[in-house]
C-alpha cells in the first residue's frame, strides 16, 4: 500500500478531537478553522468536555470528510494553531 493511500472510504463521517486551553474564543476559533475545510460542518454539533480541573477543553467535531487531502490540511491548520494543544 502506498503512503498516500488510506483505509478510509470517502465521503465518510470523521470525528476530530481537538484539545486546548479553556479560553472564551477557543470553541469558536476551532469551529471557524473546521468550517474552512468542511463548509457543511454545523458548529451546533460540536461536543465540548472540560478537563477535570477545568483548565482545558476537549472538542469533538464530526465532519463529512471528502478526501485524505482535506483531512491532512485540516489537521495541519489545527495542529499549527497557537490555541490548540492536541489534535486526534
Amino acid at each position: 500500500m502506498a503512503e498516500s493511500e488510506t483505509l478510509l472510504e470517502f465521503p465518510c463521517d470523521f470525528p476530530l478531537k481537538i484539545m486546548g486551553k479553556r479560553e472564551d474564543s477557543f470553541a469558536q476559533t476551532v469551529a471557524e478553522v473546521v468550517q474552512r475545510h468542511a463548509p457543511d460542518f454545523d458548529p451546533a454539533t460540536m461536543e465540548m468536555r472540560p478537563s477535570s480541573k477545568g483548565n482545558y477543553l476537549a472538542l469533538t467535531c464530526t465532519i463529512r470528510a471528502t478526501s485524505k487531502l482535506q483531512l491532512d490540511n485540516l489537521y495541519r491548520e489545527l495542529s499549527s494553531h497557537p490555541m490548540v494543544k492536541v489534535v486526534l
